[in-house]
């Protein structure tokens, strides 16, 4: 079977013509601001690098960190409002309690708690009384959240009050977007909640890069199946990742695990993935990602999603660096603009490729090494960043190597806190 892959991060696009296991051919895009035109450039690319059809190709498969780098970069994010059913009980902690203000403005995020839920036994701790869940969807539709997540107390055990209410509002309000919290998370009231609020806020982005990749499918001839990869690392359609976004969340850094265990041969190893705008950093054990346990942190946000335990920090090639202190390295990236604005390419952005150009580490770009005094004291402050999630990807201190892929992977060290730093072919 003839298949391509493709990966969409915030900077560079990659997809690779596979034939079972072999390499066919492969290719390199800046992504582009609408999506389309560099995933496009990319298929193309590697179809005629490995003298490939599309009449032969017989399934497309995408995988892509937009959704995120929009919650890391806090963009793109939809306004969105939140309904707990608890009360009287479940108000001590209230939504949005431990996220970042940034995260919190980024969306424009607010709530409202109403009677409803239920205890761990299954009782009711009170009636969903349906004119307060209309009254209170309004209120927030008028505050101009379209985005309603909706979260009841003990929803693992019983889902149906958020049944109920979604019912309703969709006859009341068929114009809201609405996620279920019951449909997302597991055991963990904030933690499930949180994951609802991320779904919601990312639903009109998924439109948006689904739109995106049905008309490239159109424009390239291909009429083979298309699917894209979710967090464990198996498939769904299109119309899924509209509806729950999230469950393509970490694909980006799956499916990067899988292939660095793949490409080098290794089954047990850590694995730092660098692209243009953010750094993953997960283990692989017997070929295979770790899972995270009961919660995950996600952009600052404790989530429980059933998915690889990843660690993303704002750092990639395209990281801005600030110069004058305090001095620091993203989280805001030039991203798909890396190759007009960073100083290598004759921009006039310093980011974190024109620090490792100049500290000698990598070979890029047509212009000469900025001129940086403080080099080395940003090259301490870029290693360190990857070495603290390094040391806290670790589950043991057996000495396991570090495979660095992703476009940024140059910007790595040859050893990472006594680790060797190994990067495969065609990472």
């Amino acid at each position: 079977m003839i298949r391509i892959g493709v990966d969409v991060g915030g900077t560079n696009t990659d997809a690779v013509v596979m034939k079972g296991k072999k390499f066919l051919g492969g290719a390199k895009s800046p992504t582009t601001s609408n999506i389309l035109t560099g995933v496009e450039n990319a298929i193309k690319c590697a179809l005629s690098e490995s003298n490939t059809s599309s009449d032969d190709v017989e399934v497309l498969i995408i995988g892509t960190t937009h959704f995120v780098n929009a919650l890391v970069q806090r963009t793109k994010l939809a306004q969105t409002g939140v309904i707990r059913m608890c009360l009287p009980s479940g108000s001590s902690i209230l939504p949005f309690a431990d996220w970042p203000n940034s995260l919190i403005s980024g969306m424009k995020g607010t709530y409202k708690l109403i009677k409803g839920g239920y205890e761990m036994t299954g009782d009711e701790i009170s009636q969903l009384d349906h004119d307060e869940l209309i009254s209170a969807a309004r209120e927030l539709r008028d505050m101009g959240c379209n985005q309603i997540a909706i979260s009841s107390v003990f929803a693992t055990v019983r889902g149906d009050m958020e049944q109920e209410a979604l019912e309703i509002l969709t006859k009341e309000m068929p114009d809201l977007s609405i996620t279920l919290s019951k449909s997302i998370g597991g055991m963990g009231l904030l933690e499930r909640e949180n994951a609802a609020i991320i779904n919601a806020s990312l639903r009109p982005l998924a439109a948006e890069v689904i739109d995106s990749f049905k008309l490239l499918k159109k424009s390239l001839d291909l009429s083979c199946p298309m699917f894209f990869t979710r967090n464990d690392g198996t498939l769904i359609e299109a119309k899924e990742v509209v509806e729950l976004p999230v469950l393509t969340f970490a694909c980006g850094p799956t499916n990067s695990m899988r292939g660095a265990a793949f490409l080098s041969g290794l089954q047990d190893a850590l694995v730092v993935d660098v692209g243009g705008t953010t750094t993953d950093v997960g283990e692989v054990k017997d070929g295979f990602p770790r899972l995270a346990g009961t919660s995950v942190m996600v952009a600052d946000v404790r989530t429980n999603f059933a998915m690889p335990d990843v660690i993303s920090i704002g750092l990639g090639g395209g990281s801005i660096v600030a110069t004058k202190e305090p001095m620091a390295i993203g989280p805001v990236s030039v991203g798909h603009e890396l190759l007009q604005k960073a100083t290598v390419f004759g921009g006039d952005t310093l980011t974190a490729t024109d620090l490792a150009v100049a500290a000698g580490r990598c070979e890029v770009g047509s212009n000469n090494p900025p001129s940086i005094s403080s080099i080395d004291k940003l090259i301490e402050i870029l290693d360190k960043m990857v070495s603290d999630q390094v040391a806290r990807a670790r589950t043991s201190n057996k000495a396991i190597p570090v495979i660095a892929v992703g476009g940024g992977s140059v910007m790595m060290p040859n050893e990472i806190d006594g680790l060797e730093v190994i990067t495969p072919k065609h990472n």
